[in-house]
């Protein structure tokens, strides 16, 4: 029986501001001296992850984030000398928690869910204090896990555990919801969750529980509406 749902909180429930995208890097690189190129953005991004994704010890450390930043810096065409001052300047904009926007599609169905009983838990990587982050945009949930504060980073098994410990149930009683493969679905499988995979840019058409709209994830989990 569905008890509690866990949610990934970037890309997921929140979308990156502006301050964050290409036009982001391009106005911090200004202030270093330097032209950023937006349109090679996403391009430096993809590169960066996979940097990421290959060496990652799945330890939550500050330096991963200043080396993956330095890497999309670079990727845009950014001063070697200067790009590891850029990129630190850039990581602490991604912890100015004013710096996110809730989708548009993340209240209803967060009270949806609430409605039907279930218990909510946010589970996410990266750099913000997400008890701080989840107060200064009033969301109410049950649980929050970050990186930061737990030491390991999805899809470390621990870090689920301890958000399934924070709500009290096991993982055949809970769902994951999010927006990476690798972190969030396999991750919360390999403990034996059901996992839905949020893929609002349509990369992953044939993954199997696979939704584009969080509206679709009350039926996705078998929750009634109405």
């Amino acid at each position: 029986m569905l008890r509690a749902v866990l949610f990934d909180v970037d890309f997921t429930l929140f979308r990156p501001g502006p301050e964050l995208g290409p036009e982001g890097y391009r106005r911090v690189g200004e202030r270093h001296g330097f032209a950023l190129d937006p349109s090679l953005y996403e391009h430096a991004r993809e590169a960066a992850l996979d940097a990421l994704q290959r060496h990652h010890e799945l330890v939550h450390d500050e330096e991963v984030w200043f080396a993956f930043t330095e890497r999309i810096v670079l990727g845009m065409g950014g001063d070697p000398a200067r790009a590891r001052a850029c990129a630190i300047d850039m990581v602490r904009e991604w912890e100015r928690h004013e710096n996110f926007l809730l989708y548009e599609d993340a209240p209803p169905v967060l009270e949806e869910l609430r409605r039907h009983g279930l218990l909510i838990g946010l589970v996410s990587n990266g750099q913000r204090d997400l008890e701080e982050f989840v107060a200064h945009h009033g969301l109410a949930v049950d649980a929050t896990v970050g990186s930061r504060s737990h030491g390991r980073v999805k899809p470390h098994p621990s870090i689920f555990v301890a958000a399934l410990e924070a709500l009290g149930v096991g993982p055949a009683e809970a769902a994951m919801v999010g927006d990476s493969y690798e972190d969030d679905i396999e991750g919360a499988r390999a403990l034996g969750m059901r996992a839905i995979l949020l893929d609002r840019d349509g990369r992953y058409p044939d993954v199997p529980d696979r939704i584009d709209t969080l509206l679709a994830l009350p039926a996705a989990l078998g929750v009634g509406i109405g």
